[in-house]
């Protein structure tokens, strides 16, 4: 608490504070985020056998390959509010999913947009959607997603087309990909790849039911992360073939983790692992820490991602700045514990806190006596395997390690020893001979709600829970109905 109290008493011109020992601008390097939505570490690179990811392997092999990298909340409007502020999404009011979006909330004083930063420097910034004219390719576009949960004055990007970007350098741009996002891309990811996942030889984590259904879903989403490596080696290739591949670095990540049962808006390892790879062009001079075709296992959080940008383009991140740099001459020790939340999504109410250390997951349930899967709707519509689960646990057939997922109450703190438990199923919170573990980052996370000034404390009106449940009821409700009628009728 004092620490951030300090920090948001700094004023606008410490906010962008001067910079000693910075390039000149035709020296700076271009900066280009690739953004997945919704996508753990399900790459080959990453040691999945069933995915083709050429790209985004070669990607690793030019580069380096993190991972330990999290999110700081499970779903997009926070996660992205974090990193594009560099500050905890728990500290600027934006962890409430969806929320601030029509009451013209302002971020604190003192914490600014990533791209302001970056203008600040003589940065040209780009969000691109256009990535080519061509009709035949119109496959390879970007989504210019932001969903901050914030209001922001003015365009925070000065293009949407690939095209401005090769006469407008130095340049911050990012690409946003829907792929794994489920909807209509995810849908037909399948049409977009020379060799579909057969569901036959998926093998599913243990808590998900060993079922055709289950195996196809999961199936899909490994076909959306191949449809998506093609993308990104489509622009990879726009980068050499305008010239600016020597001067870019290339940092693709994803926003949170993938779009499953106990994945997307949980706070578990699922739902905030994300991929990092890094690619520095071998022209520019190597910055400390990062050597190329090697793999990094500190510990990373993904506000760290726009400190380090920041760094790598010679500006000194703020200092109020929550995200740590992780390379280069100012980089900071490697973190000890990574720190994450999830709040409102929805209509459904929730708080939920976590840190992790290198071995250990600690877990605090805010409200224990609500069930873990509560009633959501876009979760009910788009998740077929909650559906599923329903069926068979109903039937009885389900393991108890499924069947918790439906179980009507929480536990209060949860413990995971993530070398030994890697699926977070045994939960060691009651057991003795944790106690020190448990110990440790209970005060861990404890310090930090402190320090960083959690808002999550703060209930929103009745009225905007209200307002999200009456506009899922309207857009759902109906083709819910519809779902469930197909399942019995198959």
């Amino acid at each position: 608490m004092r620490y951030l109290t300090l920090m948001l008493c700094l004023t606008w011109l410490v906010t962008f504070q001067p910079v000693t020992g910075q390039p000149s601008k035709q020296n700076r390097p271009n900066i280009l985020w690739l953004i997945a939505e919704d996508m753990g570490p399900e790459l080959a690179c990453y040691g999945n056998p069933l995915v083709q990811t050429p790209n985004m392997d070669q990607l690793a092999r030019e580069g380096r390959r993190y991972t330990h990298v999290y999110t700081t909340a499970p779903v997009c409007s926070p996660s992205r509010s974090a990193f594009m502020t560099g500050m905890y999404q728990t500290s600027i009011g934006a962890h409430n999913h969806r929320s601030h979006r029509s009451d013209g909330y302002q971020l604190p004083e003192g914490v600014r947009v990533l791209t302001d930063h970056f203008r600040a420097r003589g940065y040209f910034t780009g969000n691109i959607v256009e990535l080519t004219d061509n009709a035949d390719e119109k496959f390879y576009q970007g989504t210019g997603k932001t969903d901050w949960n914030f209001a922001y004055n003015g365009a925070p990007f000065d293009t949407k087309h690939w095209s401005d970007l090769k006469n407008n350098q130095p340049f911050y741009a990012q690409i946003n990909f829907s792929e794994t996002h489920r909807g209509h891309d995810w849908n037909e990811a399948h049409l977009h790849v020379d060799r579909p996942v057969n569901p036959d030889d998926v093998i599913l984590p243990p808590y998900y039911p060993n079922h055709p259904e289950a195996r196809a879903d999961w199936a899909q989403y490994l076909n959306a992360i191949q449809a998506l490596d093609k993308k990104i080696g489509f622009v990879l290739k726009k980068l050499e073939t305008d010239g600016i591949d020597e001067n870019t670095i290339v940092i693709f990540f994803g926003d949170n983790g993938r779009a499953m049962v106990r994945g997307k808006q949980w706070p578990y390892e699922s739902g905030l692992h994300i991929p990092m790879i890094i690619r520095l062009p071998t022209s520019l001079e190597k910055p400390i820490g990062f050597e190329r075709g090697t793999v990094d296992d500190r510990l990373i959080a993904s506000i760290d991602i726009s400190a380090t940008s920041l760094a790598l383009a010679g500006i000194d991140p703020p200092l109020l700045m929550q995200g740590r740099v992780f390379l280069g001459e100012d980089a900071t020790p490697p973190r000890t514990f990574i720190f994450g939340g999830r709040d409102r999504g929805d209509e459904t109410v929730d708080r939920i806190r976590t840190v992790r250390d290198k071995q250990y997951r600690y877990i605090r349930n805010y409200y224990p006596e609500r069930p873990f899967l509560q009633t959501n709707r876009y979760k009910e519509f788009s998740y077929p395997m909650i559906a599923l689960m329903r069926e068979l646990n109903a039937e009885g057939k389900l393991t108890p390690e499924q069947a918790y997922l439906l179980a009507p109450t929480r536990p209060e703190e949860e413990l995971y020893d993530l070398e030994n438990d890697p699926y977070e199923i045994n939960n060691l919170a009651a057991n003795p001979t944790y106690s020190h573990q448990l110990a440790v980052l209970r005060a861990a996370l404890d310090t930090w709600l402190a320090e960083t000034n959690d808002q999550g404390s703060i209930a929103e009106p009745d009225s905007i829970p209200q307002y999200w449940n009456d506009r899922a009821k309207e857009r759902y409700d109906n083709e819910i109905k519809e779902m469930l009628e197909k399942r019995k009728q198959n």
